[in-house]
């Protein structure tokens, strides 16, 4: 590690082409920037929003490009103006910033920092440009800020968060994206409380992860709607009560079911899968007067959400939810604690682990619906 850093040279899975296979190749980070930290990566795991820009060919223009945004690893350099942070910090990037001065990062409503603003655009938050040069000396794009799918990323400050060292590697892997997804949109942006019916479409981590929030806010009926059975069994062990499977429901309609089971509607409804017909059955689902549907699934096709104004009228509401809600260098470590406290379950969701070079694999079992968490280690 060095305190005058250089380039280095190092392996990344560069993404060229839409839904095909990443390739491993070597490519050049730059030293970190005013405001930048280089992270050596020692564990990624794949999110389903990875997949999402992965395969869509309108984000094609934005090629080549270095996935991942769900990583554990230490810091490696430091860019001139980095504050309390040094070398050899064990932390975890996001995909969304917290700098904790800006006047969104210190009001307790919402979660979207102006000093490094969210965007789905190549570059760095500050200055737009990338860190990252293949062999030939081309630009390979930035992802979301954070591009963990290579060997040694460069990420600005606001996206970086200290974690405590006794928490293992890839559990702190969980806590950069999905899990704390889930677990912040419940208590964060639904407030979700004891003895209230919670329904939950789609369990993959995310939704699984609202699950485990659930629970520990003391929810008394947890419904999980999935086309898997097998997430029942997995669901249950977080907490899930309930359980629906479309494909089993004969002429009855997902919404029928669960306005039966929850005596008119639940009060909190959960989309977690990104499909625009599914966010609108999580809205019917929900109660009248009171009902509260929290979208955290990103609309895998870019279509729009259509629903009945008259209901919003009734006192529904729906709401979106950026994950979850959460400040991460506040809430990850209060989320890294229980874990440590045995009060949060996060070993659940970690079905599959493979090596760097494999990375292809664990696109293969997303896409096969195998896996929650597939963690990727760069040199194991």
């Amino acid at each position: 590690m060095e305190n005058s850093p250089k380039a280095i040279r190092c392996k990344a899975a560069v993404c060229r082409a839409p839904g095909e296979p990443l390739v491993i190749e070597e490519v050049e980070v730059a030293p970190p920037k005013a405001f930048e930290v280089r992270i050596k990566i020692i564990c990624t795991s794949l999110c389903h929003s990875d997949l999402t820009f992965w395969r869509r060919q309108d984000f094609s223009i934005f090629l080549p490009r270095i996935l991942g945004h769900e990583a554990f690893g230490f810091i490696e350099s430091l860019g001139d103006g980095v504050n309390g942070m040094e070398v050899g910090d064990a932390v975890v990037p996001t995909f969304l910033s917290n700098c904790g001065e800006c006047r969104e990062c210190r009001s307790e409503k919402g979660n979207f920092c102006s000093v490094a603003p969210f965007s789905v655009f190549p570059g760095m938050p500050r200055d737009g440009t990338v860190r990252f040069t293949d062999a030939a000396g081309q630009p390979v794009n930035n992802f979301l800020g954070v591009s963990s799918f290579c060997e040694y990323t460069v990420v600005d400050i606001a996206q970086v968060t200290k974690v405590d060292s006794a928490l293992p590697p890839e559990k702190a892997c969980l806590l950069s994206c999905g899990v704390s997804t889930g677990v912040g949109a419940v208590r964060k942006i639904a407030a979700v409380e004891a003895g209230s019916s919670v329904v939950i479409f789609g369990l993959g981590a995310v939704g699984l992860a609202v699950v485990e929030g659930a629970r520990f806010q003391g929810a008394a009926k947890i419904i999980g709607v999935d086309v898997n059975p097998d997430k029942f069994d997995i669901g249950k062990k977080l907490g899930l009560t309930h359980f629906v499977n479309p494909k089993d429901n004969g002429e009855k309609s997902v919404v029928e079911i669960i306005k039966e089971m929850t005596d008119g509607g639940a009060d909190y409804c959960f989309e977690c899968i990104g499909l625009a017909s599914l966010m609108s059955d999580a809205f019917n689902c929900s109660r009248l007067g009171v009902g509260k549907t929290i979208i955290l699934g990103v609309e895998m096709h870019g279509n729009p959400i259509s629903i009945d104004s008259a209901e919003i009228l009734k006192g529904k509401c729906i709401m979106g939810s950026l994950f979850g809600g959460i400040k991460a260098k506040t809430d990850i470590p209060i989320l890294a604690k229980q874990y440590l406290n045995k009060e949060l379950h996060l070993d659940e969701f970690i079905t599959h682990e493979v090596n760097f070079m494999d990375i292809n694999k664990a696109f293969d079992l997303l896409v096969q619906g195998k896996s929650l968490r597939c963690i990727i280690w760069m040199n194991q």
